[in-house]
């Protein structure tokens, strides 16, 4: 038979198999078992659209004209943003721009100075 292994939660040895997760019916914690000899994920590498790999605190330049959403106002081609804080997300940059305010961008619209 196979053996499960415990909940890494509250460590129930009641959990099982739901589809390809396993879940505990104590604490209703779910997660995905480990694989032997599968690799662990790897972190995210942020590229810019030339390819440079970008990293927390860079100072990256906008490299074409970006609309604002929910405004008229325009982030125009070659704004410097400094200080960017990379992130998980649709938008992989949280930033302060100056004249603009706290604002999220995509990777591929801008280039590392």
């Amino acid at each position: 038979m196979n053996t499960l292994p415990n909940c890494p939660k509250c460590n129930s040895e009641y959990t099982y198999e739901d589809g390809n997760q396993l879940v505990c019916p104590e604490c209703a914690y779910e997660w995905m078992p480990v694989v032997e000899g599968a690799e662990q994920e790897e972190e995210k590498v942020y590229k810019d659209a030339n390819g440079n790999v970008l990293q927390d605190g860079d100072t990256v330049t906008v490299i074409k004209d970006l609309k604002v959403k929910g405004s008229s106002s325009v982030v125009k081609m070659g704004t410097k943003v400094k200080n960017i804080r990379l992130v998980d997300g649709d938008h992989d940059i949280d930033c302060k721009i100056d004249g603009f305010g706290p604002m999220q961008l995509k990777t591929e619209f801008v280039k590392k100075i």
